[in-house]
């Protein structure tokens, strides 16, 4: 399976939630796609159907692929705590999605894309990695020759919400993944005990 790169609010009214993000298209028509969205009878989801559903939306709110999506929740499992916590925990801990959620960029799609351009660093290195994870303490920000592109000016000018797990300096332009974030702290719908329950079948 390739990475999805099809219409964003399609996979949206999938789901039944803005999964990308605020989404004009989704406010006007937030049921299922296709001719007989609104009015198909739909037979009551099987336990199975549930959990592959909640895959998925994780697997499309994160871009990711199926077994990348699987690494990722193997490493979960090896590691102390709960699995579905520490698994969304590295999900957030993933380049693209701190460059998202520091607001360098408006999607992770747009993060992702900024990553593999060449424009990010770590640690004072460049890094074009977009799955790289995270540790506490690492530090990122954009090269100082992109500084200068008028689209990375605009967003690191506005940023919006913060979160209490990253940091940014705008003096510098540089931004640090503090710790972990703690479960109630993400704010992606998403029930990982159903993941767990489909992965450990």
């Amino acid at each position: 399976m390739a990475r999805y790169r099809g219409p964003s609010t399609k996979i949206a009214r999938k789901f039944g939630e803005p999964i990308f993000g605020f989404d004009k298209a989704f406010e006007r028509r937030n049921y299922p796609p296709g001719q007989h969205g609104l009015s198909k009878k739909r037979k009551t989801p099987s336990e199975y159907s549930i959990q592959l559903k909640e895959k998925q939306k994780a697997k499309y709110t994160y871009g990711m692929l199926e077994r990348q999506f699987r690494n990722l929740f193997e490493k979960a499992s090896r590691k102390h705590g709960v699995t579905g916590a520490v698994m969304l925990q590295l999900l957030e801990s993933r380049l693209d999605n701190v460059i998202f959620r520091l607001g360098l960029a408006s999607t992770r799609r747009a993060a992702r894309q900024m990553v593999l351009h060449r424009h990010i660093t770590v640690n004072g290195r460049m890094l074009n990695v977009p799955s790289c994870l995270l540790s506490p303490g690492d530090k990122l920000g954009v090269k100082e020759k992109s500084q200068e592109l008028e689209f990375i000016k605009s967003t690191m000018g506005k940023r919006g919400k913060q979160y209490p797990w990253l940091d940014w300096n705008a003096s510098s332009n540089e931004g640090t993944f503090i710790a972990y974030p703690e479960r109630e702290q993400i704010p992606e719908n998403i029930n990982e005990q159903l993941i767990v329950e489909l992965y450990s079948k």
